[in-house]
């Protein structure tokens, strides 16, 4: 279905007993250009916005009331998972039924992967799959995070403001083989941004998404390296294995290759330290 189209139906349609799954797919940010500080404390973003066809896996099914339960590799990370995305979404969107969800978090945390808003992302479609979305969905999603609008539809695209403008983008880079690579190292977003020196270093490219990825930069590496040096060997790591892009998506620490065959990609994916995390997948 296509996500522009998400709307309630006159009637929420009946959940079925049965089990609903959804990919949260990792975010990244192919390119990521900080054009300047806006007085409300935030940032005025200019990004090129994709998805792997890879990340946390959620399931869910009709229950008398909403839950949460959390497993899978990263999980021990998150404290209270009733205070995660997952519960936020669940509460942010009417239903006549709860739904019991249980998260599979294979996805770093505070890694510049949108995991949290990729799991929120994952909830609205499921919901939307069983009883449809209120018309307002996008600015609900927008009050759980600036990234979870873009998580929702999970494509590429562009966003813009804090990121939560969206503009269509000709997507000439769907089935691209790419390799994330983090050190295993978390890195909050609000100290990056800080330390952002405030340089405006000019917007997007004009074209199709590999030309903007191309051209591209993500403003936020500089700062990050400077806050956590792993993210310069993982970089250099990555592009010892010749792809045709790297950069850290987001804030970081997470890092990102594209490659011409998967081939390439699998082999770059072995020469990697094995105390880092990888994932290995395809652009959607």
């Amino acid at each position: 279905m296509d996500r522009e189209r998400l709307v309630r139906a006159p009637e929420a349609k009946q959940a079925a007993r049965v089990t609903t799954t959804e990919t949260a797919y990792a975010k990244i940010n192919l390119a990521l250009h900080v054009r300047r500080r806006r007085e409300d404390g935030y940032h005025e973003l200019e990004t090129l916005f994709a998805f792997v066809d890879a990340g946390d896996v959620l399931t869910a099914e009709p229950a008398a009331q909403d839950s949460v339960t959390t497993l899978g590799e990263f999980a021990g990370v998150l404290d209270n998972p009733f205070d995660n995305l997952v519960a936020k979404a669940l509460n942010a969107l009417p239903r006549p039924q709860g739904l019991g969800v249980t998260l599979e978090k294979n996805l770093p945390v505070a890694a510049g992967l949108g995991g949290g808003s990729a799991d929120a992302g994952a909830v609205f479609r499921m919901v939307e799959a069983l009883h449809g979305l209120p018309d307002d969905w996008q600015a609900r999603a927008a009050k759980l995070g600036a990234d979870v609008p873009a998580c929702v539809l999970s494509r590429t695209h562009i966003g813009l403001g804090t990121g939560t403008e969206r503009l269509d983008v000709e997507d000439d880079l769907a089935g691209t083989p790419v390799l994330l690579v983090n050190p295993r190292v978390p890195l909050a977003t609000g100290p990056v941004f800080k330390a952002w020196d405030g340089k405006d270093r000019g917007a997007l490219a004009q074209g199709p998404a590999s030309r903007i990825a191309r051209e591209g930069r993500n403003d936020l590496e500089a700062p990050a390296i400077w806050l956590c040096p792993v993210i310069a060997e993982v970089l250099q790591a990555l592009r010892n294995t010749k792809p045709w892009l790297a950069h850290m998506s987001g804030s970081g620490a997470t890092c990102f290759a594209l490659y011409d065959t998967p081939e390439a990609r699998d082999a770059a994916a072995q020469a990697m330290p094995q105390e880092w995390w990888t994932m290995a997948g395809r652009l959607r």
